[in-house]
């Protein structure tokens, strides 16, 4: 649906705009909290519900069928606060693992976040993961303890679970008023009044009252735990305190809580129930309130194209040079849809913008405000806008788009690399036409998502995050594209890497035809290295393996030396025991020789991988096995069996915890016992038990397993 958009050209003051995400752990209710966002901001007329399938921002088939988000939407909503219009581009994102990549690259665009919590659960796994993408990429956030109508909701165990789990410092400023089937509505510990939502209206008549008597004691309570963890984020409020905490007006609480979450030193938690349409009104204030507008969040750093050791900033600011990142791309019908968010200057409609990453020139043909899948036609947008772009033919995921005349390279985004793979084959020659294409379109949208031809056994192997994300990739060729596959059985990804040192290896390449010979002599060391010793160290790993250039009185011309590294890495993608890609491995050029004459980048090129090949054998190889981190939430009675089922395959109990009469067990299991887990987990617990899992890290295999693996490769 596209409508078109009044007064576009109006300056937009930033001060009253809100980029923020919703994100949690999946299943704590984060596409009903934005399906009542959309509601109460009047951007919807009615409530989309996850479980009917009708939530407008899970739009996608797959998304509707499964009830979870799958892939990150965006929408702009206005928020009418306390009779100033504010503008709201909010995100929302999925929360299974196997998407997390739609949560990094949202984070890295977003000023702030929601952090949705389960009212019983608190604190899960991926709760874990959201929290340090955030941490990473230095995202203030608010804390939503949602669920509060659910049977054996306790808020202060939910609270207690993000200082314990997070190592967070929540500061509450809402208290619920009852919980489970008795929750009312909530008592804001700032301004001392109790709020009811009329279910009657869907919750959009908010009723103040007095705090009920019963709770008057608990509230007050609350109240001095609120005063003094915000005491102890500024002196002079401190001091306030000290002296009569009555005395300190509702202006200075707002105001040192607001500097200490911009800060990140707190998180203000609100409570509530989505689902109930309780206290998203009060959510939304709370954005307003604590969370930055663009102007507030420190100037976007980012490199010159022309020399990445010089630092720039781009402040958000419309008179600044242009420059936007690109966050997301999806495939559309009139061309790809290129998400942008941008950080300083004007885009405006059929202007050209350089991508400073490969040096191509852009076309911007069309620029629109998103909701969900609904677009409306903007001809110009500004610094703190998130925007969809149509007219970009070179730009991917995490690209910078920039002013020609003004070039700057932003930050890039990390993505994870994939844990699990699969050989997928068309079944007609039809079919092969459209798969390669399709797979490079999925690639573009996706870049946890990889896909590459074996040539040795005319194999096309996809790679992704998890047997529920290649499912997803699946269902997508077969019934939105129509291209007859068939799938093979999951395969873990694993790395190879060296357990030993080896010095002054030589690699030759030597060959001679007629004419002009080939010439390279490459001498290496290797040895491993950890991603934490290199950084240590002040030495640069890209994709597991350090290069150290430690020629001396030009034994080798400075102009071979970054085809010897070229070399090196070509190797370790390929792999040396069973094809799989090296990493923690630092390879250090010592020494070498040329020829004035038959020496080239080519020769070069081959004897660095010569020698890299060499000297990894003769430091000796292994496998190493992607291990995952899972969370099991059972009865009881079922922890010996599950414990038992736990140690057949591998896994490491890591800690287990009592909730109640529930049981959460942590453990570290490899991915390759984890297929077909959830099925088998159901068994044993009568269906009673759940897990969730997120890859942890890569551990060197059993030699016994490493023999097995390489004699099926």
């Amino acid at each position: 649906m596209l409508v078109s958009k009044q007064d576009t050209t109006m300056a937009i003051d930033l001060k009253y705009v809100r980029n923020i995400g919703i994100c949690a752990h999946i299943d704590a209710g984060k596409t009903t909290v934005t399906e009542r966002v959309l509601y109460y901001t009047g951007r919807n007329y009615k409530m989309g519900e996850v479980h009917e399938g009708t939530a407008t921002m899970d739009f996608l088939e797959e998304e509707q069928q499964r009830g979870i988000t799958i892939q990150s939407a965006a929408t702009t909503c206005p928020w009418d606060f306390h009779g100033t219009t504010y503008t709201v581009n909010l995100i929302d994102t999925p929360g299974h693992v196997d998407f997390t990549i739609e949560v990094e690259r949202s984070m890295r665009v977003l000023d702030g976040a929601v952090t949705v919590f389960d009212g019983k659960e608190g604190v899960e796994a991926q709760s874990e993961t959201v929290w340090r993408q955030a941490d990473r990429y230095g995202v203030p956030r608010l804390c939503f303890i949602n669920k509060m109508d659910k049977v054996g909701a306790n808020f202060e165990f939910s609270f207690q679970s993000i200082i314990d789990r997070l190592g967070a410092n929540p500061i509450a400023v809402q208290f619920p008023i009852g919980a489970g089937d008795e929750l009312e509505g909530l008592i804001d510990l700032i301004e001392m009044r109790a709020f009811y939502f009329d279910s009657g209206e869907l919750g959009a008549v908010v009723e103040e009252r007095d705090i009920p008597d019963s709770m008057a004691d608990t509230a007050a309570e609350w109240r001095h735990r609120m005063l003094e963890s915000i005491a102890e984020l500024d002196d002079d409020f401190m001091e306030q305190y000290l002296e009569d905490e009555n005395s300190i007006d509702i202006d200075s609480i707002r105001r040192v809580l607001r500097a200490g979450t911009l800060a990140q030193a707190c998180t203000p938690t609100f409570c509530g129930s989505a689902l109930k349409n309780i206290g998203i009104q009060r959510l939304l204030d709370g954005v307003i309130h604590f969370l930055p507008n663009p102007t507030e969040v420190p100037d976007v750093e980012g490199t010159d194209p022309a020399d990445e050791d010089k630092r720039l900033t781009r402040p958000s600011d419309p008179s600044a040079p242009f420059s936007g990142l690109v966050f997301k791309v999806v495939s559309d019908t009139h061309g790809d849809l290129t998400y942008c968010r941008i950080y300083s200057g004007v885009l405006k409609q059929g202007s050209r913008v350089l991508n400073p990453v490969n040096r191509k020139k852009e076309i911007v043909s069309r620029i629109y405000e998103m909701h969900a899948k609904d677009r409306e036609a903007l001809d110009e947008a500004s610094a703190g806008q998130i925007v969809a772009i149509i007219g970009l033919k070179n730009s991917v995921t995490g690209d910078t788009l920039c002013d020609q005349g003004d070039p700057v390279v932003l930050e890039r985004m990390h993505f994870p690399d994939p844990v699990i793979s699969m050989s997928i084959e068309p079944m007609t020659t039809d079919d092969k036409k459209k798969l390669a294409e399709a797979l490079g379109t999925i690639m573009r949208e996706d870049p946890s998502f990889r896909s590459r031809y074996n040539e040795d056994t005319g194999e096309t192997i996809i790679s992704g995050m998890g047997e529920l994300h290649l499912e997803i990739v699946k269902n997508k060729l077969v019934r939105d594209m129509k291209i007859g596959v068939n799938i093979g059985t999951p395969r873990v990804s694993y790395r190879e890497t060296i357990m030993g040192a080896a010095a002054d290896v030589r690699g030759k390449f030597v060959k001679q035809t007629g004419g002009r010979g080939q010439y390279g002599d490459v001498v290496l060391s290797v040895q491993p290295i950890t991603a934490e010793e290199a950084e240590e160290q002040e030495l640069k790993m890209k994709d597991g393996i350090v290069f150290v250039d430690s020629i001396k009185q030009g034994v080798i011309p400075r102009e071979y030396i970054p085809s010897v590294e070229t070399g090196i890495r070509s190797a370790a993608v390929s792999g040396i025991l069973g094809g799989y890609p090296m990493v923690n491995v630092k390879a250090e050029l010592v020494f070498g020789s040329y020829h004035d004459v038959d020496s080239s980048q080519v020769a070069f090129e081959q004897a660095g991988a010569l020698a890299f090949r060499e000297a990894c054998s003769e430091a000796g190889l292994t496998l190493l096995e992607p291990i995952m981190r899972v969370e099991i939430t059972t009865p009881e009675d079922f922890f010996g069996p599950i414990s038992s089922d736990l140690a057949s395959r591998r896994g490491q109990i890591v800690d287990s915890e009592m909730r109640g009469n529930t049981r959460i067990i942590h453990a570290d299991v490899p991915l390759s016992e984890m297929f077909g887990y959830t099925t088998v987990l159901r068994g044993m617990s009568q269906g009673r038990a759940s897990s969730s899992m997120e890859p942890s890290e890569y551990r060197i295999m059993p030699p016994n397993l490493t023999e097995e693996i390489l004699a099926k490769t």
